[in-house]
This record gives structure tokens, C-alpha cells and sequence, in this order.
């Protein structure tokens, strides 16, 4: 595991470097909560019109290459980052788990949640699950799933809300687990739960993987648009 490297673009921390899982598993033996942001263009376009929004992404603790867009931002700042996908390091965090640090899965459809805890449980049977809960809580049943977190204390939880729901929702609540490492994970439950695919290896590789998105759900053309807005706006952005 070597040293995280702190970066910028369009006024958002960006850590560079490899092993996160290895970092973030560090941090919890040493008793220290961790915001982790998956960052994107999109995010980072949406951060740019919503201040609350950039103020949280600025407060996170892990802020990682997630999408094609923030490489190939610093490929031509002639910095090389390696991408990593939220749903990669999840899974290579998942997976160096020991028995006593439970993961929550909170988030996404219902059944959703469920049938990816129970697949994770399949390929990895010692995974310590906390508990499960689906993103439609209504506003009176958020103090009894606050008290449940509080409660229970797990050591790692993945929320899947959306952007920027989740990410507000961590910052919001990180301190009724304050030695937890918090993860926003968008649309992966879908993907482990086999309600979705994710894009083969080709277009990972090869930063397409937002194509394969548009061609599996077209009605996401509006928000592509974020790429080569995003492409713009950080190359000629100051302040």
C-alpha cells in the first residue's frame, strides 16, 4: 500500500494511489470514521451548481477515481491516476473483512439490498452481515434505522442511495457510527444483486463504461451530457 497522493479538480480533493481497501482498513484499527466519495464527472458537475453538495465531497476522507472523465482530466494535466470504480473497491474491501467487522447494506430497491447481501454471502461465507435495509424508509421510520445503525455499530457501510442523496446522507449521519468507513455505492447492490449488468472488461479498460450504461438505459442521455461538460469546465476552471 503506498502513500495517497492529494490532488484537484474543479475544487474537489481527489486522492491518487492504489490499495485503498488496505488504507481504509488501517484507518478503522486506528479507531477513524472514513467518508469515502466515488468520484465522477458527473458528481463533480453536479457539485459545481450545488454548494452544499461540494462542500460535503470537500469534507470527505477518501475521495477515489471513479470515473473515466477524472483520468483522462489528469492525463492531460500530465498526471497518470488509475481509476477505481466504487464497485471494485467495495468488493476488494468486502473481501478482506475478518468475521468481527460487519458490513450494513443500506439502500436501493427492496429485495435489492437482500438479494446482493445474500450473494456476497454466498462467495464469501465468514462476511459478518450487521444488517440490511432498502433505500424507501419513510421520514418516520429513519430515527428507528438511526438507532439500529447506532446500535449496531458495523464497521463498514455501504449506502446506496444515489448522488447526491447518499453522500449527504453520510455526512449527515457518520457520527452515530463514528469509527465506520462509509461508502457511497450508487448502483452496485443492482449489479451483485444480478438485477443489472455491469459493462465487460472491453469497455472497462478502455473508460467506456458510460457507454455501455447509455446503451442499457438510453434515458440516461441527459445526464452523459455531464462528460464533455464536465471535460470543458474543469480544464478552464479557476477559483
Amino acid at each position: 500500500m503506498g502513500e495517497l497522493q492529494t490532488l484537484s479538480v474543479m475544487g474537489l480533493p481527489l486522492h491518487a494511489g492504489n490499495h485503498y481497501e488496505d488504507w481504509l482498513l488501517l484507518r478503522y484499527q486506528q479507531g477513524l470514521g472514513t467518508h469515502v466519495v466515488t468520484l465522477n464527472a458527473e458528481m463533480a458537475m453536479q457539485a459545481d451548481q450545488n454548494p452544499p453538495l461540494k462542500a460535503v465531497l470537500q469534507q470527505a476522507d477518501l475521495a477515489i477515481p471513479d470515473g473515466a472523465g477524472i483520468v483522462l482530466y489528469f492525463r492531460v494535466k500530465g498526471k497518470r491516476v488509475e481509476r477505481c470504480p466504487g464497485i471494485e473497491l467495495a468488493e476488494a474491501l468486502l473481501q478482506k473483512l475478518q468475521p468481527d467487522q460487519p458490513v450494513f447494506f443500506l439502500g436501493a430497491a427492496p429485495g435489492t439490498a437482500d438479494q446482493a447481501a445474500q450473494k456476497w454471502q454466498m462467495k464469501k461465507p465468514d462476511l459478518a452481515i450487521a444488517g440490511i435495509q432498502n433505500g424507501y424508509f419513510s421520514t418516520q421510520e429513519l430515527p428507528a434505522l438511526e438507532n439500529r445503525l447506532q446500535q449496531l455499530q458495523p464497521a463498514v457501510i455501504l449506502v446506496a442511495l444515489g448522488v447526491p442523496r447518499q453522500e449527504f446522507w453520510i455526512a449527515e449521519r457518520r457520527s452515530l457510527c463514528p469509527h465506520a468507513i462509509w461508502i457511497g455505492v450508487g448502483g452496485s447492490f443492482d449489479i451483485w444483486a444480478g438485477t443489472k449488468e455491469r459493462a465487460p472488461a472491453w469497455f472497462c479498460n478502455n473508460h467506456l463504461e458510460w457507454l455501455y450504461r447509455l446503451y442499457q438505459e438510453p434515458w440516461r442521455w441527459r445526464r452523459m451530457l455531464a462528460l464533455p461538460q464536465f471535460a470543458f469546465r474543469a480544464l478552464t476552471y479557476s477559483g
